[in-house]
């Protein structure tokens, strides 16, 4: 499939559904029990967040390897955010199964956008 090459960082898909998952990660977290309003939420949200903003920063990097870091950095933020929504739902604060799957969309499409611009290199 040939698509036109993306003129912003939110013409991208990843981006996209990064976006989308820091938006229902948010809502998911209004859940939670006051107690973790300083530690867990705001964790996790920063975690989420980074996700999409690294990569709107690595989309502007005029090198292939800065990308690359970029969305790397990204996909750390990916792994964190998988552990805080294993930690709350064995926490009871709600299940996370949508929202791993939702992760795993994202990871997979990371993954991908990096192998096409490592083979561009």
């Amino acid at each position: 499939m040939n698509r036109e090459p993306a003129k912003s960082f939110s013409d991208l898909i990843v981006w996209q559904k990064g976006h989308q998952l820091v938006l229902k990660i948010y809502k998911y977290a209004d859940n939670f029990p006051g107690k973790e309003i300083y530690c867990l939420v705001p964790q996790l949200r920063r975690a989420v967040i980074s996700v999409p903003a690294n990569i709107a920063e690595g989309f502007k990097k005029k090198g292939k390897p800065d990308k690359v870091r970029y969305l790397n950095i990204a996909q750390g933020s990916l792994e964190e955010v998988r552990y805080y929504l294993i930690l709350a739902a064995d926490l009871g604060y709600g299940r996370s199964d949508e929202l791993i799957s939702e992760l795993d969309v994202v990871s997979k499409l990371l993954e991908g956008y990096m192998t096409t611009i490592r083979k561009s290199m």
